[in-house]
């Protein structure tokens, strides 16, 4: 499965690994964002094996997930990307920005849908930590759908900055061009300028608390659909499991993509 992570990482705009889509005319698809934390748990054991049976109670379609740690080796802990893409019989888009010494680690994608084109924003910002969103195009059942998962940082001020290219990469797209952007977004405050501007272009992000997982009232996680009709249902997945998982619970959307044509009947 490292290969398969490998040629998705190599193939760039072509794609390079996929998998069987729904047969087109396919109605609801699910998309989950979680930050597993390198998969280190509130018990502070690093268990792969314990995020994959998540990310299985979750049962999504795609997985936009953060804080992953590729770090190559033989132990257990290793290799967490490729891990993660056999466990759940999933393509795995790397989108890692941060580079250290030992492995990469940062944001992935795991999809069951055919990739169409993988690009990779650099979101970094002065002498913050790098920080990148992962751009993926997926065939959907006949239908393109535009997912951008990210993890923006801690400072205001480098969230403000993230923001503006975030969004100006949205804008880029025609505004019937189906669209989801979701990650840990590390935006505290509900009345936040960043979230104003973002319900401006993407609408309203339905954004249930999910940090800390063991008692939860922050919500940092967010997930957007545009068009926003097309939300079915955004929940917070709060399983015994996944409260010990990670220190952040996962988001689940559902999403009807026949309401991504406007007039489409239900």
């Amino acid at each position: 499965m490292a290969s398969a992570t490998r040629a998705l990482s190599e193939a760039g705009a072509n794609g390079g690994v996929v998998k069987q889509s729904p047969a087109p005319g396919a109605r609801r698809i699910s998309i989950g964002s979680y930050n597993i934390h390198s998969c280190i748990g509130l018990d502070r054991k690093c268990s792969p094996p314990r995020i994959a049976s998540v990310l299985k109670e979750l049962d999504c379609d795609i997985y936009a997930l953060q804080e992953v740690d590729n770090e190559p080796g033989d132990d257990d802990d290793s290799k967490q990307l490729e891990y993660l893409s056999e466990a759940m019989d999933m393509a795995a888009v790397p989108g890692m920005r941060i580079v250290r010494h030992s492995g990469e680690y940062g944001n992935a994608l795991l999809t069951r849908f055919p990739v169409i084109s993988v690009h990779r924003h650099d979101l970094s910002f002065g002498k913050w930590e790098p920080r990148g969103a992962l751009d993926v195009e997926l065939d959907v059942g006949g239908r393109a759908l535009r997912v951008m998962a990210t993890h923006l940082g801690l400072s205001r001020s480098e969230r403000r900055f993230q923001w503006r290219q975030l969004l100006a990469a949205v804008a880029a797209s025609p505004p019937d061009h189906p669209t989801v952007v979701l990650g840990d977004m590390n935006e505290w405050l509900p009345s936040a300028g960043t979230l104003r501007d973002a319900h401006k272009i993407l609408g309203k992000a339905l954004a249930p608390p999910e940090f800390p997982s063991f008692w939860p009232f922050l919500a940092l996680t967010r997930i957007w659909v545009r068009p926003v009709q097309a939300i079915v249902s955004v929940k917070v997945h709060t399983t015994p499991l996944a409260k010990r998982a990670s220190d952040h619970l996962p988001l689940r959307a559902e999403i009807d993509v026949g309401r991504f044509v406007r007039g489409e009947p239900d």
